[in-house]
């Protein structure tokens, strides 16, 4: 089972901020989605299964998702069109030469030539969908599979022409989300039977955050803040040049609206100590040592249970272990998008 899309901190506050400030991505997607204003991404992706032939009747998908599928949001329109006139251009030279009708239909089957986890087929049938309206398409492994070298994943069936049009794109980005995917689900089957929770981060492309995220949670992660406006993050640099931890977060209480938490990085005992003498709700415990990260865990559990224990900073395969050996609620780290390679594709038609 795959973990919530927000820790249950972030979700509370989120839940009552949304409500009355949209973040940027969501005005943004309302602002162009052809079916009027959108909830926030956070609302969509919580809003639990809706089917995706519900919302593309030409796309008929055999195999259940036990995840809530793509929210329909993340793939409008002018991001599809804009991902297929980047590789389009003009027109596709050959497959117009070849079948200048666009009557003549096939099926392609995608394979994985590597082992890994999977993510993002709904984009592709949604990109082949673009070029062909008429186009159909069967997942043979859900969102979140573990897939061998050779095993056949999806298969589409739309006319020729787009086929090969759309295949670069299609396979683009679900090799990079399925990469993602891979990378995440190494790191939480690492702390899977730790209380620990893996998060993301803003660590995103520009343009590709909410899909790379949608990847985490395939991988098994949870969701961290989607934007600047989902959680009040006082950060090392905001605290150099506020002059401190405690008039950082005197300022920053004094603005935000009730009752959205503040977060805090720290990175020695001091500064945790400053921290909870300023009454944070949850502490970052950034590039810390092991030895002192136990310590600063004790420290804040003295205090009591309420306040959340955020670990970050040089989290991988071999590091992650411990850090939540130490008691932190939760790892984030920016590893699985930013250090992640694609998940090798490949896309096959009938000779």
């Amino acid at each position: 089972m795959v973990a919530g899309c927000l820790p249950a901190y972030y979700k509370r506050q989120r839940w009552r901020w949304c409500s009355d400030h949209p973040s940027t991505a969501a005005r943004n997607i309302g602002s162009v989605c052809e079916h009027g204003p959108l909830n926030h991404p956070l609302a969509l992706l919580e809003s639990g299964r809706k089917s995706l032939s519900a919302e593309c009747p030409s796309l008929p998908v055999s195999t259940p998702n036990p995840l809530p599928p793509l929210p329909d949001w993340i793939l409008i329109k002018p991001w599809l069109d804009q991902w297929l006139q980047e590789d389009l251009g003009r027109g596709d030279r050959v497959a117009q030469a070849l079948w200048p009708q666009t009557s003549e239909s096939a099926t392609a089957v995608w394979v994985a030539k590597e082992a890994g986890v999977i993510a993002g087929l709904p984009i592709a049938a949604q990109v082949f969908q673009r070029l062909d309206p008429q186009s159909h398409w069967e997942a043979l492994v859900a969102e979140g599979d573990r897939v061998a070298p050779g095993m056949a994943i999806a298969r589409f069936e739309a006319n020729t022409r787009a086929l090969l049009s759309g295949e670069r794109v299609a396979l683009n980005l679900t090799m990079r989300l399925s990469g993602i995917a891979t990378a995440t689900r190494q790191l939480a089957e690492k702390i899977a039977d730790l209380p620990a929770q893996l998060v993301d981060t803003r660590k995103t492309t520009p343009g590709l955050r909410l899909l790379e995220k949608y990847a985490t949670r395939v991988g098994g992660a949870q969701n961290h803040r989607f934007g600047l406006d989902d959680a009040a993050m006082i950060k090392d640099n905001h605290i150099q040049a506020a002059g401190g931890i405690a008039a950082a977060v005197r300022r920053v209480r004094a603005q935000i609206p009730y009752p959205l938490s503040i977060e805090v990085e720290t990175s020695n005992l001091t500064e945790v100590a400053i921290a909870l003498d300023c009454g944070v709700e949850i502490i970052m415990l950034d590039n810390m040592p092991v030895e002192m990260m136990q310590q600063a865990v004790q420290a804040i559990r003295q205090r009591g249970d309420h306040v959340k224990i955020e670990a970050s900073g040089n989290i991988t395969l071999p590091t992650i272990r411990a850090v939540a050996v130490t008691g932190v609620d939760y790892i984030s780290t920016s590893a699985p998008i930013t250090r992640s390679s694609w998940l090798d594709l490949s896309m096959r038609l009938p000779s």
